[in-house]
């Protein structure tokens, strides 16, 4: 049974898994995309910690399998990154650790952004209701899709 639970990430094993398991997530969005210049795929543990993104992480027992970042205003939710091990991929845990960040966004409008090529993600988003706002070419060659859930 998975567990979410808050995750605050430090310069010990919580931060080193974080960055293990987005590593290894976003490998799998560059080779579903084609493209491996995504930001999160290259960065050190000291990146991930400054970026000052919140944590839900999702556990197996003591393991951490996943987790998603967002940052917050008053009025918008951003989920800036949803991490699965790719061992741990088709359980659920993604769509767990939306649906229940969705439900702490409290009627906020909640954005995310996945690679244009990245099937699996839109498909996960499309299902919670979010909708497609367009695609934009964030670098030379590299498309994402925006969707929003009011």
């Amino acid at each position: 049974m998975i567990r979410l639970a808050d995750v605050t990430p430090d310069t010990g094993e919580i931060g080193r898994r974080l960055l293990a398991v987005q590593h290894a997530a976003y490998a799998v969005e560059a080779g579903l995309i084609g493209d491996d210049r995504i930001p999160p795929l290259h960065e050190s543990l000291d990146d991930l910690l400054a970026a000052g993104l919140t944590w839900l992480g999702a556990y197996d027992g003591d393991r951490l399998v996943g987790a998603v970042a967002w940052s917050e205003t008053p009025s918008l939710l951003d989920i800036d990154r949803l991490i699965v091990d790719p061992r741990e991929l088709r359980k659920g845990i993604g769509r767990s650790l939306v649906t229940e960040l969705l439900s702490r966004a409290s009627g906020r409008r909640t954005e995310v952004s996945t690679g244009q090529k990245n099937t699996p993600a839109r498909t996960l988003y499309e299902r919670l209701g979010f909708t497609s706002t367009g695609d934009l070419e964030v670098i030379p060659g590299l498309w994402i899709t925006n969707y929003t859930h009011a």
